[in-house]
């Protein structure tokens, strides 16, 4: 059996042809050997623009109501302290409340979006005051997706984006599903990664 290959370089040459031909074919080349992740593809990983799930609607209800109900209860416990005979005023505090917090959380429903561009991650959010924001991909540390209890009640979930010199999370997007937000968190991550590529070059 002849187990001579093309290259001269024994047995062992078929095996490290294709790692040859691969280093001198993609733009890795001048990386000076270092294995890498494979390049993305960046067009698949950008998207137009996005909103959030409508179940977000009723988490952020939910949380104005408990707001409510604890100020409701603060109010009429107040009322009847100072004026005794009127601690129903308590209920109309609450019933105010919960209103302004559910016709809130509509609105801020309808004004958010996101985006994922070519560049960067592109955000537009607010309802009395709004805020554009541009997180560049080079910028970010990591990227998590998070469920907290009455988030996973209602099955959405939320990805958190880390950018370099934060201690905390810079940018939040709520009320997706699991599998979107899961899906979020990997093409982010994706993205960082060419960014950073590319800022090295």
């Amino acid at each position: 059996m002849d187990d001579s290959d093309p290259a001269g370089d024994g047995p062992l040459g078929d095996e490290l042809a294709p790692a040859v031909r691969r280093v001198a074919d993609d733009t890795d080349a001048d990386t000076e050997g270092s294995p890498e992740e494979p390049v993305p593809d960046i067009e698949s990983l950008i998207g137009p623009q996005q909103t959030l799930e409508p179940e977000i609607q009723a988490v952020w209800i939910l949380q104005s109501g408990i707001s409510a109900a604890v100020l409701g209860v603060i109010s009429a416990v107040a009322f009847a302290f100072f004026s005794p005979g009127d601690p129903w005023l308590g209920g109309v505090v609450f019933t105010v409340v919960f209103l302004l917090g559910a016709t809130l959380a509509v609105l801020r429903y309808r004004s958010w979006a996101y985006e994922v561009r070519e560049d960067s991650l592109y955000l537009e959010r607010g309802v009395v005051t709004r805020v554009k924001t541009v997180v560049p991909y080079v910028r970010i540390q990591h990227v998590d997706a998070s469920r907290g209890p009455i988030e996973r009640t209602f099955g959405l979930a939320t990805t958190v984006v880390y950018t370099a010199g934060s201690r905390g999370a810079d940018v939040s997007i709520p009320g997706l599903t699991p599998e979107r937000a899961d899906d979020l968190q990997d093409r982010l991550k994706q993205l960082a990664i060419a960014a950073e590529g590319e800022d090295a070059v």
